[in-house]
């Protein structure tokens, strides 16, 4: 019998990459990703230690925490289709 099921509410923490918050992004994924790097200079994607596997985000991605503290990118075009602001969030109060 096919039954239909609805995704439990989880609260996550996200931050957007903008290319120019490289600290706030160290401080929220910490030892999770690294910088590539080409020629010995940064480029513009992070690889990210996810449980499946690395995995690449590039500017404009965000990077969300999970439930369980692992890290993971989503394109933005997925991220305002899955999530919305949380009412206590300050996204949400300048709404």
């Amino acid at each position: 019998m096919i039954r239909k099921y609805v995704k439990k509410p989880v609260v996550i923490e996200a931050v957007r990459w903008n290319g120019t918050n490289s600290d706030e992004m160290e401080a929220f994924i910490g030892k999770s990703a690294t910088w590539c790097v080409v020629l010995g200079r940064h480029i513009d994607c992070l690889a990210i230690s996810t449980l499946e596997g690395k995995m690449t985000a590039n500017l404009g991605d965000w990077i969300i925490k999970g439930v369980n503290g692992e890290f993971y990118p989503c394109k933005p075009d997925i991220f305002e289709k899955s999530y919305y602001a949380y009412p206590d969030s300050e996204e949400a109060k300048a709404s």
